[in-house]
C-alpha cells in the first residue's frame, strides 16, 4: 500500500505544474499512509476534523506543514491554533475574530484562506461572492490573522458547471488583490481528485487531493445480519 501511494505522488508531482501545491487531503488516513505521502514529496497535509489530525501532527511533527481543510466548529479554533500552519476555511468574521484572539493569546499570526461558496449551494460552507470583499476588508483589519487568499469547494458536478464555477474563483481571487494591494494574498485553493486537472486550468495554486494520493478508502465493514 505504502509504495503505492508513493508511486501516486511521484506521478502526480510529474504531471503537476511547479507552480501548484498539492494538499494531501489525509481524512481517515493512518500516521504510515501520511508519512509515505510524505516521503514521496508531499509538503502539505489537508485534515478535516481537529481530533484526528491532533495525533498526526502529535506524531509527525514538522515533516510536512498542516492545513486545516473542513469545516471548523468555534468550540475547536484554540486547538486548531495550536496544531495547524494555515486555516484554508473562514467563512464568516465570527470565526476569523475568535482565530484572532487565541493567536492573540498564543503570541502568533494565524495564516487563513477565506472560503467562498461560489457554487452558492446551501449545503455548502462559505461566503456568497457579493459579501466577500467586506469579509476580507473585516478580517485585514485584525491583528493576529494574515489573510492569504481564497478556497472554494466547487459544485456537486451533477448539479453545477465546475469550470463556471472555479473561473469565477480566480476572478474573485484576482479582484481581491486589486481590492488590496497591501494583503498578502497569494493562495487560490480548489480542486480536489476528480477535478483538479479543471482548477488548474482555472487558476488553481493549492489543490486538495485526497483519493489520488492515497487511493480508495477500505470499504466499511457490513454488519452481520441478526
Amino acid at each position: 500500500m505504502y509504495q503505492q501511494i508513493q508511486n501516486k505522488v511521484h506521478g502526480l508531482l510529474s504531471e503537476i505544474p511547479s507552480n501548484v501545491t498539492i494538499v494531501a487531503a489525509a481524512k481517515t488516513r493512518t500516521a504510515e499512509e501520511i508519512t509515505a505521502a510524505i516521503s514521496a514529496g508531499i509538503q502539505i497535509i489537508g485534515e478535516n476534523y481537529v481530533q484526528e489530525a491532533e495525533g498526526a501532527i502529535n506524531s509527525l511533527g514538522d515533516k510536512a506543514r498542516w492545513h486545516f481543510i473542513g469545516h471548523l466548529q468555534l468550540n475547536k479554533v484554540k486547538k486548531a491554533v495550536e496544531l495547524f500552519d494555515l486555516i484554508e476555511t473562514v467563512d464568516s468574521l465570527e470565526l476569523a475574530e475568535a482565530i484572532n484572539r487565541h493567536a492573540m493569546t498564543a503570541g502568533i499570526i494565524m495564516p487563513i484562506l477565506i472560503e467562498v461558496n461560489t457554487a452558492r449551494e446551501t449545503t455548502k460552507h462559505g461566503v456568497l461572492p457579493e459579501h466577500l470583499k467586506n469579509l476580507a476588508e473585516s478580517i485585514l483589519k485584525l491583528q493576529n490573522v494574515r489573510l492569504e487568499g481564497l478556497m472554494a469547494m466547487g459544485p456537486h458536478p451533477e448539479s453545477g458547471d465546475l469550470r463556471s464555477c472555479f473561473a469565477e474563483t480566480h476572478r474573485l481571487y484576482n479582484q481581491l488583490k486589486t481590492d488590496f494591494p497591501d494583503a498578502n494574498i497569494h493562495y487560490l485553493s480548489m480542486g480536489m481528485s476528480d477535478s483538479y486537472q479543471t482548477a488548474i486550468e482555472e487558476g488553481a495554486n493549492l489543490v486538495r487531493l485526497g483519493t489520488a494520493v492515497f487511493g480508495l478508502r477500505p470499504a466499511k465493514p457490513a454488519f452481520p445480519s441478526l
